[in-house]
């Protein structure tokens, strides 16, 4: 295969399209956050040293991920024009950039911050890029193996923070793993013919159908309990239940929208929502906590 020539600003794109900038960012966010609400006093040179190992290691799992789908990725519409299956990068160059900066993630999580924080990076890559990534052209299962990794970042940032795997840095894994079930439903129902197109099968119950939604309902319902546990658990206080709840509720009623449609405009309020609610409740208990 020849790569044409990049120039050096087109090169960084690429490595941002790699490293799937955008979903780098909202996981590292998530991971800032649940650290910010474990400290007692801020160390901000931890907290930037955090967020620039978590980045490389999402990055390090995305382009993975990229990496193993580089076919499929040239089938889709969403994904063709991305530096592996347009030719603009080579498998070497993307397996050089994406070890490297796994192996650099991993140390600065692990030598910097506390072993705790290295393992579960580690965990995370290896979970993502391994399991989930090669799960989802044979199950929709795969989802529910993703939703592993992807709720690490909260753990992380609590472990980062305390260097303990207390309760409170559990509660925060358990939001965002059962956030991820509608999150990426959505997601899957938007782009489902793309998915298909390349033999990805993510929807619960096969297709864009009523009992999809059912399941989809049914696991953004359960969020408005467990977005009470900080309250109940002493973390927060009454003003961020009062705003978790609120947020549960309406994310539920995008769901309830979904189950009642089935329409492609009811996913996409339901994914846009689903950016919504994980900062929100974060950003609730962090305040609160101020």
């Amino acid at each position: 295969m020849v790569v044409a020539p990049r120039t050096f600003t087109a090169r960084l794109v690429d490595y941002g399209q790699l490293f799937k900038l955008r979903l780098a960012s909202l996981v590292v966010l998530s991971a800032a956050l649940a650290f910010l609400i474990g400290s007692t006093t801020v160390d901000y040179t931890k907290l930037w040293l955090l967020v620039l190992g978590g980045f490389l290691v999402t990055g390090s799992s995305n382009g993975l991920n990229q990496i193993y789908e580089r076919r499929t990725d040239k089938i889709m519409k969403r994904t063709r024009l991305r530096p592996l299956p347009d030719s603009r990068m080579s498998l070497t160059e993307s397996l050089i950039v994406t070890i490297s900066a796994g192996v650099i993630g991993l140390f600065i999580l692990t030598y910097y911050i506390n072993l705790y924080s290295g393992i579960l990076g580690f965990i995370a890559l290896v979970s993502y890029a391994f399991a989930y990534t090669p799960l989802k052209g044979v199950t929709p299962l795969s989802v529910f193996v993703g939703a592993f990794p992807g709720a690490i970042p909260t753990l992380l940032g609590w472990v980062a923070a305390t260097g303990q795997f207390s309760y409170q840095g559990w509660i925060l894994f358990a939001i965002q793993f059962m956030w991820q079930f509608p999150h990426f439903w959505a997601i899957a129902w938007k782009l489902y013919d793309d998915y298909m197109s390349a033999g990805f099968q993510l929807l619960p119950a096969g297709g864009k159908n009523s009992a999809s939604a059912f399941q989809t309902t049914i696991y953004t319902f359960t969020l408005i309990p467990i977005g009470l546990l900080p309250y109940y658990s002493g973390m927060s206080g009454v003003i961020s239940a009062i705003v978790i709840t609120l947020a549960g509720i309406l994310f539920f009623m995008q769901s309830l929208y979904l189950l009642k449609t089935c329409s492609e405009d009811a996913a996409k309020k339901l994914m846009f929502g689903s950016f919504i609610y994980l900062p929100v409740v974060l950003i609730a208990i962090l305040l609160d906590k101020i």
